[in-house]
């Protein structure tokens, strides 16, 4: 198989843009630009706002939840379901 060089790059020379179409190019943009852009925000944004904050000022550790799970292994109490266990590995890996 052949490649031909040559050719392939006269033919990406044809597609690049001159400097005239550069320019009109860009007076086309400057002209978008003076219309102007606007956003809108709707009231969910505040919604998920607060609720970023919210998340972030909670702590990574549930000492509460953490406390009750120790506290039920140490009286050996704790119970574990070896079918949900494996279900949730195997729905995990799925």
């Amino acid at each position: 198989m052949r490649i031909d060089l040559v050719n392939s790059a006269a033919t990406q020379l044809d597609n690049e843009p001159n400097s005239k179409q550069v320019k009109a190019q860009s007076s086309q943009t400057t002209d978008l630009d003076s219309v102007g852009d606007h956003t809108t925000l709707s009231s969910s944004a505040g919604s998920v706002s607060s609720l970023v904050s919210e998340a972030m000022s909670s702590p990574e550790i549930r000492q509460d939840k953490v406390a009750s799970l120790q506290q039920a292994v140490s009286n050996g109490t704790y119970q574990l379901d070896p079918n949900a266990i494996a279900g949730a590995m195997i729905d995990e890996h799925a």
